[in-house]
């Protein structure tokens, strides 16, 4: 299957990453080769993709964020679970992993993978049904960060127990009377953080199966943090734990 990726940084990212084929560039007419862009055509020319100049009202079909340029490639390449502890393994680094319990949004999906590639996550897991893939949006909302991340499509709850056998704590962010306050978390370590769907949250068996549930301190007078920004926080929380000077 084919996609075709848009925005100048999402294109980028592909074309630098190397994990698909790539098939065509497109460059909207009266665009000038400055900046990004040019660092897009020498990969191109590198190589050797086809590049075409196209009306821009024909990219404008893909959306508002093309910002004259779109790729031509195959579909997003998912790896397996055992993928991710090579990773880990290789980089010499306690496990660190997200996992996104059926997440529907495709922005919050592409947050935060963009926050997992950034803190140094070893890999994403998505349930194989009833939640968000990675899409051309979902790239596009993680400004290319997930052409450089690992993502698996898996049965959670057995994913779950894979990583306990490697070793690592399950912690699922929930905002139940019996999650835990930061204070009482460790989040160094091999760890894995599992964030709820935007609307029900933690799927009963996946709750279950963390070893201890987390709610984050809060002041202001709504009940809840963004599933995006509450799951940012823990990993950034997670990064500054395992780099303490």
């Amino acid at each position: 299957m084919r996609e075709i990726i848009y925005g100048r940084n999402p294109v980028f990212e592909t074309l630098r990453a190397k994990r698909r084929d790539v098939f065509r560039l497109q460059i909207a007419e009266g665009v000038q080769d400055r900046g990004r862009l040019t660092e897009i055509l020498g990969l191109a020319a590198s190589r050797n993709i086809p590049v075409e100049r196209v009306p821009r009202t024909r990219l404008d079909k893909l959306g508002d964020s093309h910002q004259g340029v779109a790729l031509e490639v195959s579909g997003y390449p998912y790896v397996g679970l055992a993928d991710i502890l090579e990773n880990a393994g290789q980089r010499h680094e306690p496990l660190l992993v997200l996992i996104l319990d059926t997440l529907q949004n495709p922005q919050n999906l592409g947050t935060l993978i963009r926050t997992a590639e950034s803190v140094g996550v070893h890999g994403v897991l998505i349930p194989t049904h009833r939640a968000a893939e990675i899409t051309p949006a979902v790239v596009s909302a993680s400004a290319g960060a997930s052409e450089h991340m690992l993502v698996v499509q898996a049965n959670l709850a057995q994913s779950i127990d894979e990583l306990k056998e490697a070793d690592a704590w399950v912690v699922g962010l929930d905002e139940s009377p019996e999650s835990k306050s930061l204070s009482d978390v460790r989040l160094d370590g091999a760890l894995v953080v599992v964030v709820g769907s935007e609307g029900e949250g933690l799927r009963p068996l996946v709750k279950s199966k963390c070893d201890f549930l987390l709610r984050l301190p809060m002041q202001g007078q709504v009940e809840s943090l963004n599933a995006a920004v509450a799951g940012s926080v823990v990993l950034y929380l997670s990064y500054l734990a395992r780099h303490k000077s």
